[in-house]
């Protein structure tokens, strides 16, 4: 009686350990793509318009702020040539990200529902698209504004050269910052879709976001006003823009929940 039952204990416990390494083939080859891929952007740049190019234009808001004549600074051995590497590096990821998302997407769409892959899709090109809204903003708009801020302290009796590697810890730190505040939207999408929250909590907790996003502005940013207002208050409207959505998100399954009693 019992040898069947062995029979089929040992029949599965084949057919889950080919199923696990289906998966890790899969997910080296995907993690292979994406590799490959990095690597192709990253020699394209390289060859034009070259990490040099790239360099000064990642370093063109400070440059413009700065006096007359004056330039930045590398103060390491190798790291006139370190540096501009890892922006290029920075800048290639940045364009192959879409592929590389795809393979994520690819990978683990297999294993969602229906619903969480018709919601999972949008999630991830919105959240892409909002994060280089935010390092875009944080280019073209808060840099600007903070250096020509900075500049304007500073005594007439020095000559500011900043040093490049600390440059471009400064530059990783505010696009970090400003792509993550910038996905507000989606973590309360999110949150209200996995019933974490609802809106009703969204608009009551209003007041305490508003404080946290000041808190955190004041945190994150260099000590000055413009960059913490700058940071602070899309953070606010980013909140506002995600009640909207949740709002949204949410309405099907309300509505779904009425529709009987109204039948009743």
């Amino acid at each position: 009686m019992s040898e069947p039952q062995t029979d089929s204990t040992e029949a599965a416990a084949p057919a889950s350990e080919e199923s696990f390494i289906s998966h890790l083939m899969e997910l080296r080859d995907r993690l292979l793509r994406s590799l490959i891929a990095l690597g192709v952007v990253l020699i394209a740049l390289c060859l034009y318009p070259g990490p040099g190019q790239i360099y000064d234009f990642l370093a063109a808001p400070l440059t413009a702020a700065l006096p007359e004549g004056s330039k930045m600074l590398a103060i390491g051995v190798i790291t006139p040539f370190m540096v501009p590497l890892k922006v290029t590096i920075m800048v290639a990821f940045v364009v192959a990200l879409p592929f590389i998302l795809y393979q994520v997407w690819a990978f683990i769409a297999p294993g969602l529902y229906a619903h969480e892959r018709r919601l999972g899709l949008p999630l991830i090109v919105s959240s892409t698209l909002l994060f280089l809204l935010g390092m875009a903003f944080c280019y073209y708009f808060v840099f600007g504004q903070v250096f020509g801020f900075i500049a304007s302290f500073a005594p007439k009796s020095i000559t500011p050269a900043p040093d490049i590697e600390a440059y471009l810890s400064f530059v990783i730190t505010m696009f970090m910052a400003f792509g993550l505040a910038f996905e507000v939207p989606v973590a309360l999408v999110v949150m209200v879709k996995l019933g974490v929250v609802n809106v009703a909590k969204l608009v009551e907790w209003r007041a305490y976001f508003i404080v946290s996003a000041f808190i955190v502005a004041a945190v994150v940013t260099p000590p000055d006003v413009v960059s913490q207002l700058a940071l602070a208050i899309p953070m606010c409207l980013l909140y506002e823009i995600g009640i909207l959505a949740a709002r949204l998100v949410s309405r099907p399954k309300e509505e779904n929940s009425e529709s009987p009693a109204k039948s009743a």
